[in-house]
């Protein structure tokens, strides 16, 4: 995680939502379907969103076939963010041929075979960021312009590299280390160097994404790194 998929994702959606009769972005699937009733309460999100009614749904089964007449007569834009089960895609979108014909449906997944199983036509790959991309990302968040102040240039390196690419971890620190004295990103770097940089995107998105309102996540930025 933390790659970037939902990014693009959701600036597809955003730029394109316009052009059909109706559109969902459906967010954190995998979290959502986990939780008590979960799959209906995405069904029940889609199916407003689509319709513009609130749906009364007693089982996922009842909520497919109410999805089915509502994307049969119109052009619809679908986007399932973070799938990680077959029975996802069933609940909330059930067969690909009930859809009209110009509908178009985007799924992000970490699993790439989930993607065979359902023959999707066209798969992008979402790669990590390079050095160079990795560091003007981080210094617009850090500095507020494309490269590092001179002072900070090696302890930028330092940070990018431990990030490996993921633009999310690489956002987060950048944001919270802005304004920060020399001694501050020191002390920081040495908390961070000491955790595997596979498992940094995990804690800062875990951390972030439970916070409720934006200034608890602003306050989040702050401490990040502390």
């Amino acid at each position: 995680g933390g790659v970037g998929k939902t990014t693009v994702a959701k600036y597809v959606f955003t730029t394109n939502f316009r052009r059909f009769e109706g559109s969902s972005f459906l967010a954190n699937i995998q979290d959502i379907s986990q939780q008590p009733d979960g799959l209906i309460r995405l069904q029940k999100q889609l199916l407003y969103d689509l319709t513009g009614k609130k749906s009364k749904i007693q089982d996922t089964d009842e909520g497919i076939i109410k999805i089915r007449d509502a994307i049969c007569f119109k052009r619809v834009l679908v986007i399932l963010d973070d799938i990680d089960q077959q029975e996802q895609i069933h609940a909330i979108i059930g067969m690909k041929n009930w859809f009209c014909p110009g509908s178009k449906i985007i799924i992000t997944t970490k699993n790439s075979c989930l993607l065979k199983v359902q023959e999707i036509q066209k798969v992008h790959e979402v790669r990590e960021m390079g050095n160079d991309e990795s560091l003007e990302l981080f210094s617009w968040h850090s500095f507020g312009e494309d490269h590092p102040a001179d002072d900070y240039m090696e302890l930028s390196k330092r940070v990018v590299k431990h990030c490996g690419g993921l633009p999310l971890a690489l956002q987060v620190l950048g944001t919270s280390l802005r304004g920060k004295n020399i001694d501050v990103w020191k002390s920081a770097l040495d908390k961070l160097e000491a955790i595997p940089a596979s498992q940094v995107i995990k804690k800062l998105k875990f951390g972030y994404d439970s916070l409720k309102d934006d200034h608890d996540k602003n306050l989040f930025l702050d401490i990040a790194c502390f």
